[in-house]
């Protein structure tokens, strides 16, 4: 069942997209002993799982070279507050959740202290900054992948890595059928419906998501008959996005919560770039991905990313199988044109639809969190 004296393992995850990944894994790995404490970062589906948060992951939530600066002072405090107990109680290990620029500080004390690390969910360092794969190669024990293409790449590099499968293969599901969805949503079935996902961070509600409402307000005058939805991330709430709703005018139906059963609803999504956009592949609806940041972290940005494509499906599939508008080109007009495209061509929609499925099939049927829980019991050497 479990051991004698309790393992302590400390958990860093940075976003919303960790915080699922990371209530999975540690639900996995209670199941399998109950004596595993897990504490460190994580949000309230960690918390709801038994980990016991010093910080709220969605303080930490940013992106961008400047938008970490303007939140330097949370993402400090939290470095102290892990640093003060890898010093004085350290645990028996660590577990890193993507987030790489600050799990990767993380991993540096925990080495010096004689941590073991484990890396769940890589870091793109295959997309960008690919010199960071020789710093994990020094701080980190072993690496727990999502993408068969990764395995090779650390191997090259000389990191231990197990392939686990994507966790999203197993977790995305909606929890009722369409037509239940529509009644459970208030929709009406006779229409249309373009899911609005502006992002779980505050820095993108902020930055991205007037774009969204604005592109969604031409699709109205394009289409009368359509109507929007949009589902609540778990770290905003609806005041978050009210003063925004309220100036364009339009009627939007949020849903808190299931985020799935929003998705099947959907003939096509505006969405973030981000862990998202698998989701919304997995569930096969066309989507139009958006990306804007500050010009100088654009600028940054362009100068090291190595990949073709910001969407991880597109990554998968190693095609532009759909639209990303990056910086000038998300703009409401031409947000607008790509939805009303799959609006307008169903063989084009049809055939975005099969690639999608496609991708799905790529990542196998999942099984991360039972993988990875596995190897969480090996590094600690629990029975």
């Amino acid at each position: 069942m479990g051991n004698s004296l309790a393992k302590r393992v400390m958990i860093v995850a940075g976003e919303a997209s960790g915080d699922l990944h990371g209530s999975n894994l540690v639900k996995e790995t209670r199941h399998r002993d109950p004596e595993v404490a897990f504490f460190g970062i994580g949000g309230p589906l960690m918390r709801a799982a038994g980990v016991e948060t010093l910080v709220d992951s969605s303080e930490m939530a940013v992106i961008g070279l400047v938008e970490v600066l303007a939140h330097s002072g949370v993402i400090y405090r939290a470095y102290r507050a892990l640093k003060a107990v890898i010093k004085n109680d350290p645990p028996d290990l660590l577990i890193l959740i993507d987030y790489p620029d600050f799990n990767l500080l993380i991993a540096r004390l925990a080495k010096k202290a004689g941590v073991k690390v484990l890396y769940y969910i890589s870091p793109q360092v295959w997309a960008w900054r690919v010199g960071r794969v020789k710093k994990i190669a020094r701080l980190v024990d072993r690496m727990a992948v999502v993408f068969p293409f990764e395995v090779p790449f650390y191997e090259r590099a000389g990191v231990p890595v197990s392939f686990v499968g994507h966790p999203l293969a197993e977790t995305v599901r909606p929890t009722m059928g369409r037509e239940a969805a529509i009644a459970a949503f208030g929709l009406q079935p006779a229409r249309r419906t373009v899911g609005l996902f502006p992002g779980s961070r505050h820095g993108e509600i902020s930055r991205l998501f007037p774009t969204i409402l604005a592109a969604a307000g031409a699709l109205r005058e394009r289409y009368p008959e359509l109507q929007f939805i949009l589902p609540l991330a778990p770290s905003l709430t609806r005041e978050d996005l009210e003063p925004q709703l309220s100036a364009a005018g339009l009627d939007v139906t949020v849903i808190e919560g299931r985020t799935y059963d929003v998705m099947q609803v959907c003939d096509a999504i505006v969405t973030v770039s981000g862990t998202v956009t698998l989701e919304i592949a997995l569930m096969g609806v066309p989507m139009v991905i958006i990306y804007k940041v500050s010009p100088l972290t654009y600028q940054a940005g362009k100068r090291l990313i190595r990949v073709d494509h910001i969407g991880i499906c597109n990554i998968v599939a190693g095609e532009r199988v759909v639209p990303e508008l990056i910086q000038h080109d998300a703009e409401p007009a031409i947000i607008a044109d790509a939805i009303g495209r799959f609006l307008d061509d169903r063989d084009y929609a049809a055939a975005v639809r099969e690639k999608l499925r496609q991708v799905k099939n790529n990542l196998g049927s999942g099984g991360g969190s039972a993988k990875v829980a596995a190897l969480v019991l090996e590094m600690l050497g629990s029975p």
